[in-house]
């Protein structure tokens, strides 16, 4: 079959030789129900909505969905029994009393991982799950559509252990020929709607080419989004593919380009070679100083505009965060049990694979990427206070950082852009259904929605970092340091999964890695 050159420039921009065809997940041996009626006691209820905290509340799921809310209490009093749902002989009860339940989350840039960083789907997905992710965008879909869409299938059966996904194709992939046209364009947007996608990720192309498929796209209730990679983005900038009707971004690339004022095109040294993965990382953290002022005229029309147009925008901060902080992502704590050896290797400095361009990073790099997250999180969080969706995603699996803890760290680097942790758990549950167009049954805990929630036994409005799998470390009265947190239970679609039993699974998995390859978690470049 002959490559289309646009689906070849996708592959070079994205790196998908880091994505080669994986196995299949195993069959799910894990999570219990969904029952005929559970009922889960005396949570603490976060739902989503952006309404405050209530609780006590016994909730009560019958198969997997949602069927009542009963508030049984007040704080720091007894429970009023009398108000409880009453257990019947066949009913499974939850004890969660004392713990806080948030909707499940949406990772909105959630790849799968695969080939050169030796990860299978049952890592991957046991990572997520014990992070409380739910549901999952797989924005380009680098395992194959095929396979992409086999998983999405086996995960809505609940036959395999993994969140709902939701496929989004990359533009080109498997056409057979040339994509130079806008018929062609719209041919295969129709092709891969029959085969099922749920929507399109972009990296950029040629105006006529791009303007048909997201037409053609929103005729047919596909999903768009773009990352607009610099070898494209002198073609449409993000407001203009707005104005095409594109629904929403990844990344920021693109964002700053609609900003310009006094240029056209990116200040790119001389020398700049775009597959010099430290020349392309190195000056998009000196993009935003390019853009126009914070609330000048041009800062604000462009922002107005894309709110006008009900565009979506999905940050992935954390994923360039190794960029002002080098060290600190490098030595994450979780990476000695959790990190595959495998996976670990691809991190390191290296001219080929994707994101591990740390040939020269020093000071300078860091401190200018600084400057950039100031002026990317303040437009971030102005648009978020207009009235602009913004979303949750990782774009976990390179850069250092590992599936499920990295979307934590999204929610920590938007609480430091300004987020209220409500505004959080709302972009992180409602934002995303509304972008996937599921709001109508997941996004929030209400009655008559399917059951997708995350119970956790310390209070992450206070301290996001509960949520991850290592918890939070505190000091008891003895003076000794422990841990909290840490998820307790993923339920999906009524099943409950032991979210510390998923970690364990991965540990597990890690130690068996160690083991079998003569791959060690070390600090490159300290054999000297």
């Amino acid at each position: 079959m002959k490559k289309p050159l646009l689906y070849i420039l996708f592959l070079l921009i994205s790196c998908t030789a880091a994505f080669a065809q994986m196995p299949d997940a195993p069959e799910r041996s894990e999570g219990d129900g969904p029952y005929e009626r559970l009922i889960i006691r005396g949570v603490n209820l976060i739902d989503g909505t952006g309404s405050p905290m209530s609780g006590p509340v016994d909730i009560v799921v019958e198969g997997n969905r949602i069927a009542s809310i009963q508030t049984v209490g007040y704080p720091e009093l007894p429970i009023n029994e009398n108000r409880r749902p009453k257990a019947g002989a066949n009913d499974k009860v939850l004890d969660a009393e004392g713990m806080y339940m948030l909707p499940g989350f949406f990772d909105m840039h959630a790849h799968t991982g695969g080939g050169a960083q030796g990860t299978t789907p049952e890592y991957v997905y046991k990572l997520w799950l014990a992070h409380g992710i739910t549901s999952i965008r797989e924005p380009g879909s680098f395992n194959g559509m095929d396979w992409t869409l086999r998983h999405k299938k086996l995960s809505a059966e609940n036959k395999i252990t993994a969140p709902r996904i939701s496929a989004w194709i990359g533009f080109g992939m498997g056409a057979d020929e040339q994509i130079t046209t806008a018929k062609q364009a719209r041919d295969w947007v129709q092709m891969i709607h029959k085969a099922g996608a749920d929507g399109i990720k972009f990296f950029g192309a040629s105006p006529k080419v791009y303007a048909a498929a997201i037409d053609e796209a929103n005729k047919l209730g596909l999903g768009t989004m773009t990352h607009h990679a610099q070898t494209r983005v002198v073609y449409n900038d993000v407001l203009q593919s707005a104005r095409y009707g594109l629904t929403s971004m990844t990344h920021w690339y693109g964002l700053p380009e609609s900003l310009f004022e006094d240029r056209i095109i990116q200040d790119y040294p001389l020398d700049y070679n775009y597959n010099n993965e430290q020349h392309r990382f190195e000056e998009a953290g000196k993009l935003w100083t390019q853009a126009a002022e914070p609330y000048s005229e041009k800062w604000n029309s462009v922002m107005n505009e894309l709110i006008e147009l009900d565009f979506s925008i999905n940050p992935t901060f954390t994923i360039y965060e190794a960029n002002r902080d080098l060290s600190a992502q490098r030595r994450a704590e979780w990476h000695d049990k959790y990190t595959l050896p495998s996976l670990w290797k691809f991190y390191q400095p290296s001219r080929i694979s994707h994101g591990s361009y740390w040939l020269e990073w020093g000071t300078e790099q860091e401190i200018a990427w600084k400057e950039n997250y100031r002026l990317w999180m303040e437009f971030i969080n102005e648009y978020k206070n207009r009235g602009g969706r913004v979303t949750l995603g990782s774009d976990a699996g390179y850069i250092f950082k590992l599936y499920g803890f990295a979307y934590i760290q999204e929610m920590e680097l938007m609480r430091e852009a300004g987020f209220h942790p409500l505004e959080i758990f709302q972009s992180a549950s409602l934002k995303g259904a509304e972008v996937l167009g599921t709001d109508h049954e997941l996004g929030t805990i209400e009655v008559g929605k399917l059951a997708d929630m995350v119970i956790v036994d310390a209070n992450p409005q206070e301290n996001l970092k509960v949520l991850y799998g290592t918890g939070a470390i505190y000091v008891n009265s003895e003076n000794k340091p422990v841990r909290k947190g840490g998820i307790r239970y993923t339920i999906k679609d009524g099943i409950v999964y032991d979210a510390k039993a998923l970690l364990k699974d991965i540990e597990e998995m890690v130690e068996q890695a160690k083991t079998e390859s003569d791959i060690e978690i070390t600090q490159p470049g300290l054999d000297w």
